[in-house]
């Protein structure tokens, strides 16, 4: 072998040896980048105020559970207490919710208090007139704010987004504010010259049009595929064909939740059925407890009360589940 043949692979094997002992940079951080996502990615999973370390500890798990059921409890007695002294309240007599300090437990229990004012208080009478108050509202409401959220949803009519923005733009307007302007316009209905007051429609047409409910409404039927509506038409469906036989049927639980929100407003409203309502007769349930509290005992009061939120109370418990599917349905479209 030469001596240049040797010079040319000794010098190859150094070069080659130097290129070795150099990494190459690119490289080197791509295989850093990797080790450690996976390290990110568990931090960011289980970060938190408790480490799952610490909660697999006894004395983590018993913290955990201590501090859990604690505002679990004061939250619940919270929300719980009004209605449980409302109810015990009915059951004491006059004195006993005199007292000083008062009990937390009726001494003795007397269901006639609540016969006694059913009668003393006609509550047949104000809660019939609060059905139909309901009632009335539930379906102008369903009639109007349906068809006004379709109609922005899927027909897109011109200046439909500055339409949405001007409703959306009445819930920032507090309600005191614009209860003058809206007992004049019942007082004497513009065009018409009609009073509205002590009848029914002073109830029903202000509760009808709700930028809120309208603004539930179209977020859901904004989740509507559009192949389904536009398969519709191709079959000669018209608008009105397509808003009841396919969007109403697939949209019943926001329908259900508009339900519920309008029928508990206008039963538990005070202020706008006060103002609109002045005869005895026409009174709503709560106006007309307010109106006899003077002259009724304190247990017969309570009682009366009981009785009033029976109503409200059923529907919420009877429907919880349409107000949680309603409110998180429009959420996800597919």
């Amino acid at each position: 072998m030469s001596h240049s043949t040797v010079e040319s692979s000794s010098s190859g094997v150094e070069s080659d040896r130097h290129v070795r002992l150099v990494p190459p940079p690119a490289s080197g951080h791509g295989k850093a980048r990797r080790s450690r996502s996976p390290k990110k990615k568990m931090e960011r999973q289980f970060r938190g105020l408790v480490s799952p370390h610490t909660l697999n500890t006894g004395r983590g798990r018993v913290v955990y559970w201590i501090v859990l059921v604690t505002v679990v409890v004061l939250f619940t007695a919270i929300f719980v207490f009004p209605l449980y002294w409302m109810v015990t309240g009915a059951l004491k007599s006059s004195d006993e919710l005199a007292q000083i300090p008062p009990s937390f437990f009726p001494t003795s229990i007397d269901w006639s208090v609540y016969k006694e004012a059913w009668d003393q208080l006609d509550l047949g009478l104000f809660l019939r007139n609060t059905v139909i108050y309901a009632a009335g509202a539930w379906l102008f409401t369903l009639a109007i704010d349906v068809t006004a959220a379709y109609a922005l949803s899927k027909l897109r009519p011109v200046l439909g987004k500055a339409i949405l923005g001007l409703m959306l733009a009445t819930l920032m307007i507090p309600p005191m504010v614009i209860l003058l302007p809206a007992y004049l316009t019942v007082k004497d209905l513009p065009i018409f010259g009609w009073n509205l007051l002590n009848t029914p429609w002073a109830i029903w047409l202000p509760a009808a049009a709700n930028g809120f409910y309208i603004f539930l409404l179209k977020r859901f039927f904004d989740s509507i595929p559009k192949e389904l509506l536009e398969a519709a038409e191709i079959d000669g469906a018209t608008p009105f064909r397509i808003l009841w036989s396919i969007v109403l049927p697939v949209s019943r639980p926001i329908i259900g939740v508009v339900s519920i929100l309008s029928v508990v407003t206008v039963w538990k409203d005070f202020v706008w059925p006060l103002l609109v309502l002045p005869d005895s007769d026409k009174m709503s349930i709560s106006v007309g407890i307010s109106s006899l509290s003077a002259q009724m005992p304190q247990n017969v009061l309570m009682a009366a009360l009981v009785i009033a939120s029976i109503p409200a109370i059923v529907v919420f418990f009877v429907f919880q589940r349409s107000i949680m599917a309603g409110l998180t349905a429009g959420s996800l479209k597919g």
